[in-house]
């Protein structure tokens, strides 16, 4: 997983939106209790987002150069399918690099 520690390469901002008590959300929020300290340890100069809203359905967005930005709805993945979710949006943002 040393991919974590470089998201601040290719990423200028990481949200995660998730509603606070929606069963939906539920992995969502598991992940970010499990994963957040890692993920902001590793890149201390990202901002990594944390919204809460009623009634949303949980969302994953990264923000690239050039105000480009590509999200991914995370209702019915597990905390697993969202790590690699993120792992995606972050390889993504090598991509609009190269």
């Amino acid at each position: 997983m040393a991919w974590r520690g470089q998201l601040y390469r290719n990423l200028k901002e990481l949200r995660i939106l998730f509603s606070p008590n929606s069963p939906s959300s539920s992995s969502t929020r598991a992940f970010i209790e499990n994963n957040y300290k890692d993920l902001k340890t590793k890149n201390p100069r990202l901002p990594i987002l944390i919204r809460e809203a009623n009634g949303i359905e949980p969302q994953l967005w990264a923000r690239y150069d050039m105000g480009v930005e590509r999200g991914i709805h995370l209702e019915g993945l597990n905390e697993d399918q969202i790590s690699e979710a993120l792992e995606d949006l972050a390889k993504g943002g090598a991509s609009i690099k190269g």
